[in-house]
């Protein structure tokens, strides 16, 4: 089991390592000054070189994406001497803890510096830590909808298997997959907020948090995930419930199946104890991936619904060309994804042991 998580662990870091290259060059080479862009109509000669030496731009490429990688790294080694120095250890930049000293350089342990913006000059850090949140929730609360719904309809599905129920649910899961996300914003939002919006008491935008009008400071709104959660869960519950019932009915066939059921065990136990259990491994499979996504793919259900999540900070970063704000929330979502298919090995792992010999 220990190299088994040795193994899946050291796929994640390459993938990390992937990411983190293709995402400085991909960012480092687009066209745009960010010096200009901060400065405006005031950009002078003058101006621009100063906010170019500030931010690291007048370094050659490779010098860059090494202080990028140092700036990323947890343990990291920098010049305490010389603060012209390109890895000079600026106590402003960073709170760190000196692991190993010379007269020199510092070996330093550190949270990762993913940079300032461009446009505020906050740290992207805290930025991304007050919108991740937001949406984490939001796909937290999306993927257990489909998961729960979806996994019952499958059931059901499988269960009365070549019946217009099931016929129904197979229509479903079409229609449900091939229906883009910022379509189905929109119409969801416009059916259930303004054409039913008495009815159904929602709004057609808002957070988490709102403000009262009356001065009485922020509050929680819960019903402001509703729709956001609904729209983002219609694709991964039209997959769950799909690939839960071809997986039952599969499952369903087979012999020791009809032998559990030749020994007396009622149907119930049959479907719980023995059918889906083994079922499960591609709905996992499905879940993890698409809650990975979700946290990916909120950007347009966010800046629809108005929900202040990593969407609209990547929406807003794009808009101003905020590359350092657009990359940390490309990395925070990386991390996330390989961090979520580790654990979904590990269950994997537990649920099916053969898998732990590859």
């Amino acid at each position: 089991m220990v190299k088994f998580l040795f193994k899946r662990t050291l796929y994640g870091f390459l993938v990390l390592i992937g990411v983190i290259v293709v995402v400085f060059f991909l960012f480092n080479v687009l066209p745009g000054d960010p010096a200009r862009m901060m400065l405006g109509q005031r950009a002078d000669i003058s101006a621009v070189e100063t906010i170019q030496k500030e931010l690291g731009l007048d370094r050659p490429m490779h010098t860059r994406f090494a202080n990028y990688i140092n700036d990323l790294s947890p343990v990291s080694l920098h010049n305490h001497s010389d603060s012209e120095s390109f890895f000079y250890l600026d106590p402003e930049k960073y709170n760190y803890t000196s692991a190993i000293n010379t007269s020199r350089h510092s070996l330093v342990v550190k949270a990762p510096y993913l940079g300032r913006s461009y446009q505020t000059n906050r740290s992207v850090t805290h930025v991304l830590a007050a919108a991740f949140p937001n949406t984490l929730l939001l796909a937290f609360v999306s993927i257990a909808f489909a998961m729960v719904v979806g996994i019952i309809l499958g059931i059901f599905a499988a269960i009365y298997n070549k019946t217009l129920f099931s016929k129904a649910i197979l229509v479903f899961s079409v229609s449900g997959m091939s229906l883009p996300s910022f379509f189905a914003a929109i119409i969801i939002a416009w059916l259930f907020a303004f054409v039913l919006g008495d009815i159904t008491g929602l709004n057609m935008t808002g957070s988490l948090w709102e403000v009262d009008d009356f001065g009485r400071g922020e509050y929680i709104e819960w019903k402001n995930i509703i729709l956001p959660a609904l729209t983002l869960g219609i694709r991964p519950l039209a997959i769950v419930s799909e690939l839960t019932r071809s997986s039952l009915v599969n499952v369903l066939s087979q012999d020791y199946i009809r032998t559990a059921k030749a020994k007396g065990l009622s149907f119930y136990r049959v479907i719980t104890r023995h059918a889906l259990k083994n079922a499960m491994n591609p709905v996992i499979t499905a879940i993890s991936g698409w809650f990975a996504s979700l946290m990916a793919g909120a950007v347009f259900v966010e800046y629809v619904f108005d929900w202040k999540g990593l969407g609209v900070v990547i929406v807003d970063g794009l808009e101003t060309y905020d590359f350092p704000l657009i990359m940390g929330a490309v990395l925070l979502i990386s991390v996330m994804l390989v961090i979520i298919n580790i654990l979904v090995d590990i269950i994997y792992g537990f649920l099916d042991p053969r898998i732990r010999l590859q």
